[in-house]
């Protein structure tokens, strides 16, 4: 189903908070654009946009109204996912207790289309195999997505090239295309749910007009992506690659600071942390994000296992674009350009792979 919502998104964020959700989307914040929760459609970025280039990030002023002017913020689905912290466990004296921490109800407005491809590896590293993640589980089954198809990708985008946008087509509750002239939003339905949510706002069906107009903001999309990857045969390249000198000239500009997987919507490692209070009675375990790219993250007999610079990257880059395909049967990158951006040094991970290759 097709619908059309004119003006304000006013109507949609209040349905979702009347039926009990907790609506998440984004907001200008520290300099940039923060996925926050919403109470009001005037907490939206209208009017802002941004520039994006390796090592830089910019808010900006746009000449119009657009609500979703902007690329990629360096919040991903991610965060609510599989949060940055979340406490596995509380032993008390000989007494231990698993906790099991409750999944809210949130609905995650504004979801371009490569976080949600990111979703989707995240659901097959989570929900598949042996041994599936039951906390993953419930906050999957609380949230609700709404995307957003991109109109202005950013400088370090290059998703299309890895397959995964710039137009959504799976995945989602609800996904909206910001039209202009007048302003209004197509809605397209993914989901039951999705659908009662749309048939309870004020609408209109929507038109041929309306559909050629959302088909012309994602072809233009396409044609303004900021990079681009060449992924014919790169699972082979990169194995040929192994030995390339190149994995020690970008090493020796990686400072090892993990942003590129913080802000990676795909990447899931982590590690425990344990803590007492200061009675020294109670003990909480944590599992917190962790990264690759740390010393100590892969230890052999108490030895790293990658002892050196370039062995991290090319572990990194090697999984993100080749052997991520053996476990997981499909690519570690959504072409969402934040390790790029969000990058001190501005590495760039496709004129690297154009190098490697």
């Amino acid at each position: 189903m097709n619908i059309v919502v004119t003006g304000s998104l006013e109507p949609l964020i209040a349905e979702l908070r009347s039926r009990g959700f907790t609506v998440v989307g984004p907001t200008t914040r520290d300099g940039a654009v923060r996925f926050a929760e919403l109470s009001c459609a005037a907490q939206l970025p209208a009017g802002r946009g941004d520039e994006q280039r390796p090592g830089h990030y910019r808010l900006t002023e746009r000449d119009d109204d657009l609500v979703f002017g902007f690329a990629a913020s360096p919040d991903s689905a991610k965060r609510y996912t599989q949060p940055p912290r979340q406490r596995l466990s509380r032993t008390r004296g000989e007494t231990m207790e698993e906790i099991e921490e409750r999944a809210p109800r949130i609905a995650l407005l504004g979801v371009r289309s490569c976080d949600l491809a990111a979703i989707a590896v995240q659901d097959r590293v989570f929900l598949g195999g042996r041994h599936p993640d039951p906390a993953y589980r419930r906050r999957r089954e609380a949230l609700l997505l709404i995307a957003v198809n991109c109109a202005v990708p950013g400088g370090t985008c290059f998703c299309v090239s890895m397959g995964t946008g710039p137009k959504a087509t799976t995945g989602f509750d609800l996904a909206l295309t910001e039209l202009s002239g007048p302003h209004r939003f197509l809605v397209e339905t993914g989901s039951e749910q999705g659908a009662e949510i749309a048939a309870a706002l004020p609408h209109r069906p929507g038109t041929d007009d309306d559909l050629a107009a959302a088909a012309e903001v994602s072809r233009l999309a396409a044609t303004r992506m900021g990079r681009q990857v060449d992924t014919e045969g790169i699972q082979e390249r990169l194995a040929a690659a192994h030995d390339s000198p190149r994995w020690a000239e970008v090493a020796s500009r990686c400072l090892a600071c993990t942003n590129c997987t913080m802000v990676c919507p795909t990447c899931f490692c982590t590690t425990v942390e344990d803590s007492t209070d200061l009675t020294g009675t109670t003990a909480e375990r944590t599992e917190v994000w962790d990264s690759c790219f740390t010393l100590d993250f892969s230890e052999v007999g108490g030895s790293p296992l990658r002892g050196s610079g370039p062995a991290r990257y090319r572990q990194w880059l090697t999984h993100k674009f080749s052997t991520w395909f053996d476990q997981f049967g499909t690519s570690g990158c959504v072409g969402c350009g934040r390790c790029i951006t969000w990058c001190p040094t501005g590495i760039d991970v496709t004129e690297e792979l154009g190098c490697i290759l």
